[in-house]
């Protein structure tokens, strides 16, 4: 499902003197297929954007009270968001939300801590509760057990366990479980990696590799790691106070490191050494991923030296 946002916006606390803008203006498109990176320090939107995605907030002419305000005379109507995702219009209050909620998958910053049933089997199956309940208990147990395998758990290894005597990482696996058992076709997560190890972080993004190539077709991730985006985004948008700002392949985004810098982001470590060596006039051209920026540094050498 492609993805397609224009002129977005969003104000928390509207109409009030604490009003104060989320998303200004946002137009955005993200085609079916990417492994696509939101980019922002806190307060920037990006948190706002996605979670209009599958609609925990609605556009204003979703909302069944709305009316479309009368343009005064010689002036011409009034202009609203558009969010349509696929064939599901987001500002259509006929839209069928919870079938578009089991489309679109959200994972929020450390999901582990939202486990709450007695089994991972009854924690895993609860989307289903919500979104399948025509199912049978068996079709239900073949998707539980399909979900459970795909995040690299044992089915039947974990599925009587209580979800709280897991390790950490199992827990997040057992989480992300819990919103893949839909088959969403889109695969949002907000901070996928956030408190892991370095061995964590590798295995949580291999895992999403993995569900983007067997899975869900798009996966979204909200990060504010540099280089878990050059490493793994085919794209990645960047969002400073409720603005889109950029729209860019790593290769390209990081280039721009001083308008980055001057919005309190950072850039990957691949990005700070090119700088480094272009200083000493060592100009490396990379895509940013450290396999790439060895490869290019190595052939430099070996070039310098032939």
């Amino acid at each position: 499902m492609r993805i397609q946002a224009e002129r977005l916006s969003y104000s928390y606390q509207a109409g009030s003197s604490f009003s104060a803008y989320a998303l200004k203006d946002v137009t955005l498109t993200i085609e079916e297929g990417e492994f696509f990176g939101i980019i922002g320090h806190t307060g920037s939107g990006k948190s706002t954007f996605v979670q209009h995605l599958n609609a925990l907030i609605k556009l204003p002419t979703a909302d069944k009270k709305f009316k479309p305000k009368k343009p005064k005379k010689g002036q011409p109507a009034p202009v609203y968001p558009s969010l349509v995702i696929g064939k599901y219009d987001l500002g259509d209050k006929k839209t069928n939300f919870k079938e578009l909620r089991s489309k679109v998958g959200i994972v929020f910053q450390y999901p582990e801590y939202q486990l709450f049933a007695e089994s991972v089997y009854d924690d895993v199956a609860f989307g289903l509760k919500n979104f399948r309940s025509e199912l049978s208990e068996e079709e239900k147990t073949v998707l539980v057990r399909d979900a459970i395998s795909a995040v690299g758990l044992d089915y039947e290894s974990v599925k009587d366990a209580s979800p709280f005597d897991l390790s950490g990482g199992q827990k997040r696996r057992v989480a992300i479980a819990g919103v893949i058992v839909t088959r969403p076709e889109i695969l949002i997560l907000d901070e996928p990696a956030a408190g892991l190890d370095p061995l964590g972080k590798k295995e949580i993004m291999e895992l999403l590799h993995s569900l983007h190539r067997d899975w869900c077709k798009t996966v979204i991730i909200v990060s504010h790691d540099m280089d878990e985006i050059s490493e793994n985004c085919t794209r990645a948008a960047v969002f400073s106070h409720g603005e889109l700002k950029f729209v860019l392949p790593p290769s390209e985004l990081f280039l721009h490191d001083e308008e980055l810098k001057a919005l309190d982001l950072d850039i990957p470590v691949t990005a700070k050494v090119r700088l480094a060596l272009k200083a000493k006039g060592i100009d490396v051209q990379t895509d940013f991923t450290e396999e790439d920026f060895a490869e290019k540094v190595l052939a430099y050498y070996k070039g310098v030296r032939a």
